[in-house]
């Protein structure tokens, strides 16, 4: 591609994205749920690094990238020891942009065929982090309890049921109050993984954690809404449970990087689509027996 081809290429893209009012990458991670695109970013800005890319990513001509520039990001992520799915997340998010330039006409079928060709990594690495032990996971316990403060209850209630339920951030930010039965503790998810609606019940610890935060809450807000009302309301909610997390673990052991909480019911409550998703999170202990709760989810 000479030189003038090349600027051709760029006025060409600049004024179709400008026509359209939308650009590649805006239009790539809209098709994404809103907690997934942070992390989508992330690696396209990786990517764009590696390519030399400059400005803002919905200012990147993405239209310009040949099948060698994705070779040159799988191949530069492998030197650095990247992870095999980190470096398949990180094609897979190129190739999403890709299709969306095609979906925009800047670009020609055999283009984006070229780009789907690239090659995965093959490789797999053992899960990282461990569970908390029991020791540690009743100092959590005892050190929730005795916080008096509001965030405090909160946080008790938070992480109480973020462990019995195995539900994913994302998810319990979102939790309405109504969505919550105090009378035979039956929780209601509104908006899971892959816009299922599902069901579960809280066990009689839980019920009794969560019950003394709502009698909180309830001083605090008088009206319906979320039921932890003091988590920010955007894409940074279930950051801020992630925070909390390690806040409080830090109290009784170093800080988990991952999902080690996560415990044997996860199977059943995450709903996952595969029996791969499934084998991963299996891999956790039974957190939900260690930290003291039964199964029982009757009055």
């Amino acid at each position: 591609m000479t030189e003038e081809q090349f600027q051709q290429k760029l006025r060409s893209y600049y004024q179709l994205i400008q026509a359209q009012q939308t650009d590649p990458v805006t239009l790539y991670l809209q098709g994404l749920v809103p907690t997934g695109r942070r992390s989508v970013k992330s690696l396209l800005q990786t990517a764009a690094d590696i390519l030399q890319l400059e400005g803002g990513l919905e200012q990147m001509p993405w239209n310009i990238l040949e099948y060698q520039h994705l070779a040159k990001v799988r191949n530069t992520l492998q030197e650095q020891k990247k992870s095999a799915n980190t470096v398949n997340l990180t094609l897979s998010a190129l190739r999403g942009v890709m299709k969306a330039c095609f979906n925009l006409g800047l670009i020609s079928a055999d283009q984006l065929l070229l780009i789907n060709e690239i090659k995965w990594v093959r490789g797999k690495r053992l899960p990282s982090g461990r569970s908390l032990t029991a020791v540690e996971i009743r100092k959590l316990h005892r050190a929730c309890g005795q916080d008096k403060l509001v965030s405090g209850k909160r946080d008790y209630a938070l992480i109480a049921l973020y462990w019995q339920t195995g539900l994913r951030r994302s998810e319990i930010v979102n939790i309405q109050l109504s969505d919550y039965h105090t009378r035979n503790g039956m929780l209601t998810i509104q908006a899971g993984k892959s816009n299922k609606q599902r069901t579960t019940y809280l066990n009689t610890d839980t019920r009794r954690i969560v019950k003394q935060w709502i009698n909180v809450r309830n001083q605090q807000v008088k009206a319906e809404g979320y039921l932890f009302h003091q988590q920010k309301r955007h894409d940074s909610g279930s950051q801020a449970i992630y925070t909390i997390r390690l806040r409080h673990h830090s109290t009784t052991s170093r800080p988990s990087q991952n999902r080690t909480h996560q415990n044997s019911r996860l199977e059943k409550n995450l709903c996952h689509a595969t029996a791969r998703s499934r084998y991963r999170y299996q891999y956790r202990s039974a957190m939900g027996r260690t930290y003291g709760y039964s199964d029982d989810s009757s009055l």
